[in-house]
C-alpha cells in the first residue's frame, strides 16, 4: 500500500500539518491547541515564509464572504504570538505580516518524524517559566491575575537590568537598528500615542483614543492585548510637546501627567497622576510637577514644572526638598529630562516649541548647560540604549520625519538611522536598552466648510471629496493652502477652484511652514523655510513672480495682509524672541510693533489694530493687541489652550474667531472684543483635530482643516549587540 505523502513544515521547536490540521511541538509531539481562523492564517504566513503578506489579503482568505473588522485579523496574529512566541511573524507597519522564521519543507513520513529537542539541562540552559495566555476577552484583555503573580519578580528582573546599565555596547559605528526586528503591538481603529515600556520590557502603556475618548492603555506585551486602566477619568492627556507616560522603576505603577483646571479657570495647573499597572483606582502623584525621570537606581528623580521656562529640579525619591539645576532663558522651553545612566548629568530638550528644539545636558548639580545637536528642528523623545548611545526623534530641514537618530554622546556624533522610511512620534526603551517600543505615525489633512449662518449646518468637504491640505485661505472664488505634491513630503501652495486643485509654488528643498495670508486683490503672502533660515515670500495670485520681501528678518509663523494691501505683519526674531512688524510692500524698512512676544497675527477689518499670539507658559498662551502705530490697543485678558494660534475676524473689528478647547479637541468660539464676552460659535464635531481655519469676509462661513492622525505602537526588538 503506497506511504501517504503530504507537506509538513518545520520551524524553532513547532511543526506544522495543513493537511491534518495539526500544529506539533517537536521537543514532545504533543499537538497544541489552535483556533481555525488562528490555524488558517498561520498556514497562509508560512507557505509564504520570507513574504510580506497583506492585511488585505489575510482578511480575504480567511473571510472570504464576510465583511468583518480588522481587529479579528490582529486577535488571530496575536494569539500566534502567544503560542510561538518572539521571532516568528514581524508586523511591516501599515501593510501586514511577514513569517520571519527560517521554515523547513518535508514530505515523507521519515522525514516529519517529530524531532525531539534535548531537555534544557542537555543543553546548558534553564528553562524559562512559560508566560500565562490570556482570555480573549473584548474588553477584559490582559489576564491580570497573572500578570499580578508575574509582577512579583519584576523588581527583582528590573534590578538585574540595572546591574547592565554601564556596560557599554560594541559596534559603535555601526547603525543599532540593522538587525533589529519591528512588530507592531497594536492595530486599533484608533490611535496609539507616548508608548512607554517598563524597565524590565515586559509591559507597556500607551494613550489611546479607541473607546472615544483619551485614555491610559497597559498590557503585557508578550500577551499582544491590553485593557484601558482609565476609562474616561481624565479629561485631557495629549501633549505631543512632553513625555506624558512612564512607569515607576519597579513597574508596579504607571505614570502620567495632564492640565487640570484651577480655581481661576486659567488650565495651567500641573497634575501627576498614578495607576497600578494590574489596574486598580487612579491616584494622585507627585502633584505640580510635568515630567519625570528615575535615576537607574532609582534613588533620585529629575523633572520640570510648567512655569516659564520650565525649571528643572532634582531630588531624591523620597525627599520632598527638591533642588532646582537650571531653567530657560527667555521664552525657551526645556522637556524630556532624563538622567544620564551615571546620573552624573541630565539630558534634556531646549529650544521655541514645538519646531526649533534641540538635545542639551547639564550637570546633575547644576551650573551652564551644553548643547550637544544643532538641528535647530522638532526633537523628541530622548532615550538611552546604553551609556554612551542617545535614540532621539528629529524632523528633518524639509519638514519631513520626525526619524530615528543615534547619538554618541562622547563624541557628539548624530546619525539618522534606517527605518525604512517609516516616521515615528515617540520612543521608550527598557533599562538593558534591548527592547524600544515606538508609535509609527501617519498624519493626512483634509479641507472642510461650515456655514455659520444656518444652526443646523453640518461640516462638508470643499468638494466631492475632500482635498488634502491644510491651512486653508478664502479667496473670491477659489480656496488657498498648503498640501505636498503627490510622492514628496515638504508642502507648498495649492488653489482649490470650482473643484479643481492647482500647485502655484513648491521648491526643490524649501517648504511651506504655516498658513498662507491672502490680500484682497488675491495675492498671496507664505512662510518658507530652507534649512534653518526662515522667509516671507509674495506671489501673484496666478503663482507668478514669487519674491522674497522680509529682507533681512528671520520670520516666524503665519502673517496677515493689511486691508488695504500695502503691508504684511509676521513675527520675526529680535533678541532672541518673536516680536511683530510690519512689512511696507514698496519696499521700504520693516517697523517694529511693540516689544513683546508675538505670533501669527490677525489684521482688524478696518485696519486700526492687530491682534496676536503670546508666549507659551507651559501648555497655554495669552492674546494680545497692538494698534498699527505701535501704541498699546486695549482688549480682554484671554488664555488659550496650545493646539493653534490661529484667530481670525468675523465680518468686522468687534469680534474675533478663536479656536477654543483641549489639545485634543477644539471649538470654535468668539470673542468680543470690547466685553471680553465669548460663546461658542460653531461645533465642527467629533473626529480629526482641527489645526488651522479662515472665515467668509462677510462672516457667513468658516472653512478648515482636519488633520486626522493614525499611529500603532511598535516594538523594536534589538538583541545583544
Amino acid at each position: 500500500m503506497p506511504t501517504e505523502t503530504r507537506t509538513v513544515y518545520e520551524f524553532g521547536s513547532f511543526q506544522l500539518d495543513p493537511g491534518r490540521r495539526q500544529l506539533v511541538r517537536s521537543a514532545d509531539g504533543a499537538a497544541v491547541a489552535v483556533t481555525p481562523k488562528a490555524f488558517d492564517a498561520l498556514v497562509l504566513l508560512v507557505e509564504r515564509a520570507g513574504e510580506l503578506v497583506t492585511r488585505q489579503t489575510l482578511s480575504k482568505e480567511l473571510w472570504p464572504s464576510t465583511v468583518v473588522e480588522e481587529n479579528n485579523l490582529t486577535q488571530a496574529v496575536a494569539a500566534l504570538r502567544r503560542i510561538l512566541g518572539d521571532g516568528h511573524i514581524a508586523t511591516v507597519p501599515g501593510r501586514g505580516y511577514q513569517f520571519v522564521a527560517a521554515v523547513r519543507r518535508a514530505q515523507s513520513e521519515d522525514e516529519i518524524a517529530p524531532r525531539r529537542d534535548p531537555p534544557p539541562a542537555e543543553r546548558g540552559a534553564t528553562a524559562p517559566a512559560p508566560l500565562p495566555s490570556p482570555p480573549n476577552s473584548p474588553r477584559r484583555m490582559i489576564p491580570f491575575a497573572a500578570i499580578a503573580a508575574a509582577m512579583a519578580v519584576a523588581g527583582l528582573v528590573a534590578g538585574i537590568a540595572l546591574l547592565q546599565l554601564g556596560k557599554p555596547r560594541s559596534d559603535r559605528g555601526d547603525d543599532p537598528l540593522r538587525s533589529a526586528m519591528f512588530n507592531r503591538l497594536t492595530d486599533f481603529d484608533g490611535v496609539e500615542e507616548h508608548a512607554a515600556i517598563s524597565r524590565d520590557g515586559r509591559f507597556v502603556a500607551f494613550l489611546s483614543d479607541r473607546d472615544g475618548a483619551w485614555d491610559v492603555w497597559v498590557g503585557q506585551i508578550d500577551s499582544g492585548d491590553f485593557r484601558n486602566v482609565t476609562g474616561g477619568a481624565i479629561a485631557e492627556l495629549r501633549n505631543p510637546a512632553v513625555r506624558t507616560l512612564g512607569f515607576t522603576p519597579d513597574g508596579l505603577l504607571v505614570t502620567l501627567w495632564t492640565k487640570t483646571a484651577d480655581p481661576g479657570g486659567t488650565g495651567i495647573v500641573d497634575g501627576g497622576w498614578a495607576i497600578p499597572t494590574i489596574g486598580g483606582p487612579l491616584k494622585p502623584y507627585r502633584p505640580g510637577i510635568a515630567e519625570l525621570d528615575w535615576s537607574a537606581d532609582g534613588r533620585r528623580i529629575v523633572y520640570h514644572t510648567s512655569d516659564r521656562g520650565d525649571p528643572l529640579f532634582v531630588t531624591a525619591a523620597e525627599d520632598d526638598t527638591p533642588r532646582q539645576i537650571y531653567s530657560a532663558p527667555g521664552t525657551f522651553h526645556s522637556h524630556f529630562p532624563l538622567w544620564s545612566r551615571d546620573a552624573d548629568f541630565v539630558y534634556f530638550v531646549r529650544g521655541e516649541p514645538p519646531d526649533a528644539m534641540d538635545l542639551w545636558r547639564i550637570s546633575a548639580r547644576g551650573g551652564e548647560p551644553e548643547q550637544l545637536t544643532f538641528h535647530d528642528s522638532r526633537v523628541s523623545f530622548p532615550v538611552w540604549l546604553d551609556a554612551r548611545t542617545l535614540l532621539y526623534l528629529v524632523t528633518d530641514p524639509d519638514g519631513s520625519g520626525p526619524w530615528i537618530h543615534a547619538l554618541d554622546v562622547e563624541n557628539r556624533a548624530s546619525r539618522r538611522l534606517n527605518t525604512a522610511g517609516v516616521e515615528y512620534a515617540s520612543l521608550a526603551a527598557s533599562a538593558d536598552g534591548r527592547r524600544v517600543v515606538a508609535t509609527a505615525a501617519r498624519s493626512t489633512g483634509s479641507l472642510w466648510r461650515l456655514a455659520l449662518d444656518d444652526p443646523n449646518a453640518e461640516p462638508a468637504p470643499l468638494a466631492a471629496r475632500a482635498p488634502r491640505g491644510s491651512s486653508p485661505r478664502l479667496d473670491t472664488e477659489r480656496v488657498v493652502y498648503r498640501a505636498p505634491r503627490a510622492g514628496a513630503s515638504a508642502e507648498g501652495i495649492w488653489q482649490l477652484r470650482g473643484g479643481v486643485e492647482a500647485e502655484l509654488w513648491s521648491g526643490a528643498d524649501e517648504r511651506v511652514v504655516a498658513g498662507p495670508a491672502v490680500a484682497r486683490d488675491g495675492r498671496i503672502a507664505f512662510t518658507v523655510q530652507r534649512q534653518a533660515t526662515r522667509s516671507l515670500y509674495v506671489m501673484e495670485p496666478d503663482g507668478r513672480d514669487s519674491r522674497i520681501v522680509s529682507a533681512d528678518l528671520d520670520v516666524r509663523g503665519a502673517p496677515a495682509w493689511s486691508p488695504n494691501g500695502e503691508w504684511l505683519a509676521i513675527g520675526a526674531m529680535r533678541d532672541g524672541e518673536p516680536r511683530l512688524f510690519k512689512i511696507p510692500l514698496d519696499g521700504g524698512a520693516p517697523v517694529q510693533l511693540g516689544a513683546d512676544y508675538a505670533l501669527d497675527p490677525a489684521w482688524a477689518p478696518s485696519g486700526a489694530f492687530l491682534v496676536y499670539s503670546g508666549a507659551d507658559v507651559g501648555t497655554n498662551f495669552p492674546l494680545a493687541a497692538v494698534n498699527a502705530d505701535g501704541t498699546v490697543h486695549a482688549m480682554p485678558s484671554v488664555v488659550l489652550s496650545r493646539g493653534s494660534r490661529r484667530m481670525d475676524f468675523l465680518g468686522d473689528d468687534r469680534e474675533l474667531v478663536i479656536l477654543k478647547g483641549t489639545l485634543s479637541y477644539k471649538e470654535f468660539w468668539s470673542l468680543d472684543l470690547a466685553s471680553g464676552e465669548q460663546r461658542r460659535l460653531a461645533d465642527a464635531g467629533a473626529g480629526p483635530i482641527v489645526s488651522d481655519f479662515d472665515v467668509k469676509r462677510d462672516g457667513r462661513e468658516i472653512v478648515f482643516d482636519r488633520i486626522r492622525n493614525a499611529s500603532d505602537v511598535v516594538l523594536i526588538e534589538l538583541g545583544a549587540r
